[in-house]
This record gives structure tokens, sequence and C-alpha cells, in this order.
């Protein structure tokens, strides 16, 4: 992301979105990895610009966002990258900004949504879990105890 500019963390913004130019190429990444997983692509519903059909496949594409290097990641499974919008229907939970968005990238409330973020002020560094479903917890039931595991956690991450 460097070569492109900034990511911006907004609990205002409701999905993440992307400069255009970034996002034609992660659409068109995305929709491949679903169609390898046997998603059936549909029309988009607005405002979103891929769409699939519910129950066509078991999961979706995992999308790794990586920060400083490879190894460094925010990995975002199908809990925060999916918005289910009918019975039938569910969207990539991502959107195109166009070519002025004063980001690169603005990550959105969906996709942070249970996710433990850290804020390191003195040293200007991020710690984030990535998913906490994926560890059968939710924000809203963290005890300080395990707060303070997966506190633990991102400063092995």
């Amino acid at each position: 992301i460097s070569q492109f500019g900034s990511i911006k963390v907004s609990t205002i913004s409701r999905y993440s979105t992307m400069k255009s130019e970034i996002y034609r190429v992660f659409l068109r990444a995305f929709t491949m990895g679903a169609e390898s997983q046997n998603l059936t692509l549909v029309q988009p519903v607005a405002p979103f610009g891929a769409c699939f059909r519910s129950g066509s496949s078991g999961s979706v594409p995992v999308i790794d966002l990586l920060l400083q290097s490879e190894m460094v990641k925010w990995r975002i499974h199908g809990h925060n990258s999916m918005v289910k919008v009918s019975d039938d229907v569910m969207c990539l939970g991502f959107l195109d900004g166009g070519d002025n968005l004063g980001n690169s990238i603005v990550l959105g409330g969906h996709q942070l949504e249970d996710n433990l973020l850290e804020f390191d002020l003195g040293t200007s560094m991020l710690g984030f879990s990535s998913s906490l479903v994926m560890k059968k917890t939710s924000c809203s039931q963290l005890t300080s105890s395990a707060l303070q595991r997966n506190i633990q956690e991102i400063g092995r991450a």
C-alpha cells in the first residue's frame, strides 16, 4: 500500500472503501478466488460491486491485507468480508471510492467488527487480532482476562 498511499481505520464508514485503481484489482482477484471456490456470481446489489448466490459454497476467499511485510497481515474472513443482502444473495462488503478518495483504503466498521485493535500512540503502532469470531468469541464476550490474553497474542503477531 505504501506505493499507493495510506490506510485509514474508520468506525464511521460502514464498509471498507478503496480508490478505484486498487478496488478494480482487488475485485478481480476476489471474484477469481470466489469462482474457484464454486461461488456463483449474480447481479450486483447497490452499493456493492460483486454479489454471489448464498449457499452456493460453504466458504468465501480469505482476504489478507499485507501491512508492512508478508509476515504482518490482517486476515479478513467471510464474517467480515461478506454482507448478506437477502436470503439468496451475499455481497462483497468493500466499495469503490472513486479516484478522489482521500486515502488509498478506508477500513470500515463491517471489516472492523469483532476485531481487537490496540493503538500504541507512543510508538505509532497498531496491533490487531483479526477476527475474534474465528477464536470462538466476540468483542461483547471479552472479559478482562480474555482481553489481556488477546492483547498478549497481538504482541506476538
